[in-house]
């Protein structure tokens, strides 16, 4: 995505109008447009320069901020550099210092008769004069409205300053019109109370208190940054690196991967790296929230912007630039804030067409006080006061601010939402589906037993075992290589290694066939005795997972591998029931260590025995029953994450998982999962407080201002009135946005269960029965026991089966499925293989 600062835009029909402008340049596959930072976020294959020219020819400025040139800190610094701010305030002040004296004469003199200088005391025509140059420098003053303002009209795209520009204009030059008539009366010699139909003052009032507003908006949007304005703090300028034995300070652009640097108490650690001397404890607190500080010790990680707390380090670096964890973070927060959430899409209809829509009511306003018989003065009053109450900026405001505010509160706790879209999503879901492995366990497995059999040693099951899992990426299989490690084993690894995702391994140990894995795979290798099954379901039971290993045809015996649950894991997934969303789990390991495991976790359902690539059908499953969230950390949890309506990777998982999904929670708690739900409904009940708002008070602002009630309550609307509720209805949009900042997102008290709640009953054991079913087909040329595991794995590999039972000697095999399997992938599954398939039985 390359971003655009954008400039000039005033309201969202600003932005909605660059919106549709660079959405139609060809190339352009999607753009979101921020009124919140005045930026820009355009994917697809247009250039910059076609993409600048129509935001150009729309009638904005756009620059391209995006550059190699700087770094992710250092662009985002720009773009929410308060610029704005401190000009707005110098206009206000010099808007106040020549309306006072014009509200003096006009209100105070001519109301309740304060006294004046002896030139304008009972002389109409200088009184005139006199406001008439005051407000005219309060418009110069404020000219930035009727620039922006027509040059908007120009373009056929009015926005705000339109209605600004026109309501202020209105009033001066029917001021300037009234003036010249007290003039021709005051030298044909006669006198008139003209004067009371001038309105000068409502022109520069208008100008003076939608100022007022622009300045508390524009202060409270940018303390809607804050929370990534702080992050960007925590970026080191400098790093101390360590050559040839000298200490030297380098800007920190300059470091490079592979540089060695040194960290002392109380510095901020520059990049990311890993330790190679000394230990510390470091406070990683801005990034996950985590207020204990982090013991690190050689061979461990730090990332940039962490704090060493007490001890010398001196690390590698790994990652430096836009590749820090902490410029990733930055990019993140600031890209979801680019985006826009699917509930704003209704502000951006009516922003749309909403300026356009009241200066044709501010024009029927005017018409039908004229035909009701009111005067020229009342009909034009009332016609100004529906130009300036209404404000499409609340409008464009309500949904962006509580996303940056949201947003940011979030990844001060180490929860990242990549989008706004994700954001709104999270808090709807209504099913989260649990990976086991490293998302509600620890992830760290260990070898908890080892069960000899047909004459092998414990020393001969480990030497075989570790021979086959050296090759293993599965987390199981790093248990029993650690184990052998520390004994001291020999590396010995097979020849012809292969695996069965999900199933288990096979390989050649000195040319003898060696295979390992789950029961039901290695009774294709071995006979197995009811003894060896009954030793596997009193492991299964304990919650360890059993690892079946076979030699030569001969089962060699049982490997029991555990995973500790982590500490907080039961408690967060309590408080995921407590808000009404059904937790399911789903693992390889066989049913009963997966109820085991299930019930000490307390979830709600378990699915087990899933292979890799049947998760993804898991979750479709789930879906037609609610919103479904996926959180997992592996590599195989990737297309699960992308197929669920919310993908949520753990931090610590794997770098596929975490571009898969929508949120990552850096500190790699289910905690943080239930507080990104917390924040994610907290966000989006802020959203709607504030478009409920800013409909609600343009629905009861219009009318009133147009005199809708004036035969019926007696209530009229001064202009003045109406610029001044005009200006503070966009800051109680982004004030109420700023609550946000008081959540506490790991605080369950306030807990409720969502209307929509699919309760605690099991969505997928009857469905799950219904679609498991079996089917025999005949293949020609299986001759011996080698022939049926060809055909066997070949089979398998098919998405849906989770079982081939291949018989050369009936020349049969049984398949079955969790899903619907066509009988031509089988067919071209068993020909691939090198038989001949003869349909089936």
């Amino acid at each position: 995505m390359e971003k655009y600062n954008v400039t000039g835009m005033s309201c969202a029909a600003c932005s909605a109008r660059v919106e549709k402008a660079v959405s139609k340049v060809d190339g352009v596959t999607s753009c979101s447009v921020s009124l919140l930072t005045n930026s820009m976020g355009v994917e697809g294959s247009a250039s910059a320069s076609e993409i600048i020219k129509a935001v150009v020819d729309a009638g904005y400025g756009a620059s391209l901020v995006s550059g190699t040139e700087k770094t992710a800190v250092e662009d985002k610094n720009d773009t929410l550099e308060d610029t704005e701010t401190p000009k707005i305030a110098k206009r206000l002040i010099a808007s106040i210092i020549f309306l006072l004296p014009l509200m003096y004469v006009s209100m105070g003199h001519m109301m309740w008769n304060w006294p004046v200088p002896a030139f304008l005391k009972d002389n109409k025509l200088s009184i005139g004069i006199y406001e008439l140059l005051l407000s005219a420098v309060v418009m110069i003053i404020n000219q930035k409205f009727f620039i922006s303002g027509f040059k908007g009209l120009i373009h056929k795209a009015p926005n705000m300053d339109t209605l600004v520009a026109l309501g202020s204009s209105a009033s001066f030059l029917y001021s300037v019109y009234s003036l010249f008539v007290i003039s021709s009366i005051t030298v044909k010699g006669r006198n008139s109370d003209f004067t009371t139909h001038l309105y000068f003052e409502s022109a520069a009032m208008i100008l003076t208190l939608i100022t007022v507003g622009k300045l508390l908006e524009s202060k409270s949007k940018g303390q809607t940054t804050n929370a990534l304005k702080s992050l960007m703090k925590l970026s080191p300028k400098t790093a101390v690196l360590l050559k040839d034995g000298k200490e030297t300070v380098t800007k920190i652009d300059q470091v490079c991967t592979g540089d060695i640097f040194i960290v002392k108490p109380g510095m901020n650690i520059p990049v990311d790296g890993i330790v190679i001397e000394g230990s510390s404890s470091v406070d990683e607190s801005a990034l996950t929230g985590e207020s204990i500080p982090v013991d690190k010790i050689p061979e461990d990680n730090v990332s940039a912007g962490t704090i060493n707390v007490s001890g010398f380090l001196k690390c590698r670096a790994l990652k430096v630039g836009n590749d820090t964890t902490l410029a990733q973070i930055i990019q993140m927060v600031s890209d979801a804030a680019a985006t826009k959430a699917p509930i704003a899409k209704i502000a951006d209809k009516v922003s749309g067409i909403f300026v356009p829509a009241v200066i044709s009511i501010a024009v029927l306003t005017f018409i039908a006080w004229m035909i009701a018989g009111q005067t020229f003065v009342y009909a034009l009053s009332r016609a100004i006061s529906v130009l300036v109450i209404s404000c499409p900026c609340s409008l464009g405001l309500a949904t962006p601010v509580a996303i940056m505010v949201g947003n940011g509160k979030s990844a001060k706790n180490g929860i990242l939402f990549k989008t706004a879209a994700s954001m709104e999503e999270t808090g709807k879901i209504q099913i989260i589906a649990l990976d086991k492995t490293g998302t509600i366990t620890k992830g760290k497995t260990e070898v908890v037993k080892m069960q000899p059999l047909n004459g092998y040693s414990e020393e001969n099951l480990l030497t075989l075992a570790y021979a086959l899992e050296q090759k293993s990426e599965h987390p199981l299989a790093k248990a029993i290589v650690e184990k052998a490690m520390a004994l001291g084993f020999k590396d010995e690894p097979v020849q012809n290694f292969e695996s069965l995702s999900g199933k288990g391994i096979t390989g050649l140990k000195n040319g003898i066939p060696v295979a390992g894995g789950k029961l039901d795979f290695i009774a294709n290798y071995a006979e197995i005795s009811d003894e060896a099954k009954k030793d596997a379901d009193n492991m299964a039971e304990q919650g360890f997972s059993p690892l079946f290993f076979a030699e030569d045809g001969k089962l060699a015996g049982i490997i029991a591998v555990a995973d500790s649950i982590k500490e907080d894991s039961a408690e967060a997934i309590q408080e995921l029931k407590n808000m009404g969303i059904h937790v399911v789990m789903l693992t390889g390991d066989n049913k009963k260590t997966a109820e085991k495991i299930g019930k000490e976790a307390g979830v709600d359902e378990v699915v087990s025995e899933v292979l890799p690539d049947g998760k993804e059908s898991v979750i479709k499953l789930l879906k037609e029953k609610g919103k479904v969230c996926m959180v997992g950390d592996g590599i195989n949890d990737a297309p699960a994450l992308t197929s669920a309506d919310t993908g949520i990777a753990i931090g610590k998982g794997t770098d596929v998982a975490i571009d898969a999904a929508d949120v990552i929670v850096v500190k790699g708690s289910l905690k943080d999962v239930a507080a990104a739900v917390r924040i994610s409904r907290k966000t989006l009940t802020n959203i709607h407080e504030n478009l409920f708002w800013a409909f609600f008070y343009n629905a009861i602002g219009i009318p009133l201002a147009a005199g809708a009630w004036v035969h019926l309550l007696g209530w009229e609307l001064n202009p003045m009135f109406g610029a001044a509720a005009m200006s503070l209805s966009s800051f109680c949009v982004v004030s109420n946005a700023l609550r946000l900042n008081l959540i506490k997102p790991y605080n369950a008290k306030h807990d409720r269960k969502n209307r929509k709640s699919l309760g605690n009953e099991p969505l997928l054991t009857n469905l799950s029965k219904s679609e498991e079913k079996n089917m025999t087909v005949k293949v020609k040329g299986m001759m011996c026991s080698h022939c049926e595991m060809h055909v066997k794995q070949a089979i398998e590999k098919i998405e849906g089966v989770s079982n081939a039972v291949a018989d050369h000697e009936k020349g049969t095999v049984t398949i079955e499925t969790t899903g619907n399997v066509s009988i031509d992938a089988v067919k071209a599954a068993v020909t691939e293989a090198g038989y001949e398939f003869e349909g089936e039985c």
